[in-house]
């Protein structure tokens, strides 16, 4: 009888173990997709027309969407803004010299229009360094449709790091959210590879998708926070840093992606992942340890604010490390720096972006 007793008592426990599972498991949240992209050589109405019918297929398979997007390649930014009066589609010209972006970079300041530069295999100098001071002096709001990048991949939706190479559409989400209830880190990648599965059966017979960019894309606090979802699995931030978790993730998204195309890698945008802003401020979150990231897992310098009086040298350099750290392990790294042009080093910066917090900037 004592035996039967035991048994019936282990059975009581593993129950109870299975239906919280399953409790947590079955939660509600939310199936963001961050943006839909369209490459299209020659913009029309009928590429706008696509995204529209993408979004609605998309809702109605209970996903959220955020952004649509269209991105052409090369095009003066002027034809293609004139081509595209839908102002809620947000426009990109994919890579474009340095040359070019200078000799553009007053229309570029006036535009809706993001791009980019690679300097993979460019003798980086002071040139880029007042390139981007001067956008900072300028219209420092447009320090966030722009980017340096280096063995940038094609064909991902998120931007400015978007670049044409074919035509067609990609499909990049904000899958952080859909961590919300987990208990570990494997629940939340499995989710992931359930929405990848998912999107990819929904279009793996239209010639024109491309892919999905699995990157993980943080914003806001909460349940969009990536380091957000670390703290809520026991760790801090800096312990993370020094532990494989950011490698996990990077490995199960580059390698579980039924379509894989575009960056595929950790995002960690300073400001866009309000919970990161705040370990920037605290002094966890330097230039050094966000390579050291990105290094293993990462996809450079992202939204990461400077103050107006930074010494350039200083700028100069990084940009060099990044380049060659890229080149050396063959990865794709870029550099975003941000500026509301009025903030020093040691004060708050007043961005009026909801996509940025404000912080009390700190040297590089």
């Amino acid at each position: 009888m004592k035996k039967l007793s035991y048994t019936r008592t282990a059975v009581f426990i593993w129950t109870l173990v299975v239906m919280l599972s399953s409790s947590v498991s079955s939660q509600p949240y939310q199936k963001i997709i961050r943006t839909i992209c369209y490459f299209s050589d020659q913009p029309s109405t009928k590429d706008i027309e696509k995204l529209y019918s993408l979004k609605n297929q998309l809702q109605t398979k209970g996903f959220v969407v955020q952004t649509l997007r269209l991105v052409s390649k090369g095009k003066d930014i002027q034809i293609l803004e004139e081509n595209i009066i839908d102002d809620s589609i947000m426009l990109g010209i994919g890579t474009v010299s340095f040359h070019d972006a200078s000799q553009n970079r007053k229309i570029f300041y006036n535009s809706r229009t993001s791009m980019n530069v690679d300097l993979t295999n460019e003798v980086i100098n002071f040139n880029h360094v007042e390139f981007l001071v001067g956008m900072m002096n300028e219209n420092p709001r447009k320090m966030f449709d722009f980017t340096y990048v280096f063995n940038n991949p094609n064909s991902t939706p998120y931007f400015p790091a978007a670049n044409f190479k074919k035509e067609g559409f990609s499909i990049g989400l904000q899958p952080v959210d859909m961590s919300e209830g987990c208990t570990s880190l494997d629940q939340w990648l499995n989710r992931m590879k359930i929405a990848w599965d998912e999107i990819h059966s929904m279009f793996k017979r239209d010639r024109k998708f491309l892919g999905i960019d699995s990157c993980t894309a943080p914003l806001y606090r909460g349940t969009g926070s990536l380091v957000g979802f670390v703290e809520r699995l026991g760790y801090s931030f800096s312990e993370s840093a020094t532990s494989n978790m950011w490698a996990k993730i990077t490995t199960f998204i580059k390698t579980e992606n039924p379509k894989p195309v575009g960056l595929n890698g950790l995002m960690l945008p300073c400001l866009e992942d309000f919970e990161l802003a705040d370990e920037y401020e605290a002094g966890n979150f330097s230039i050094e340890r966000n390579l050291f990231l990105s290094l293993q897992s990462g996809l450079g310098v992202d939204t990461y604010p400077i103050g107006i009086d930074e010494d350039p040298k200083r700028i100069l350099e990084i940009l060099k490390l990044v380049q060659s750290l890229s080149n050396k392990y063959g990865k794709s790294l870029s550099v975003r720096f941000v500026s509301d042009g009025k903030s020093k080093i040691g004060m708050k910066t007043n961005f009026k972006n909801q996509y940025l917090k404000d912080v009390v900037i700190r040297p590089l």
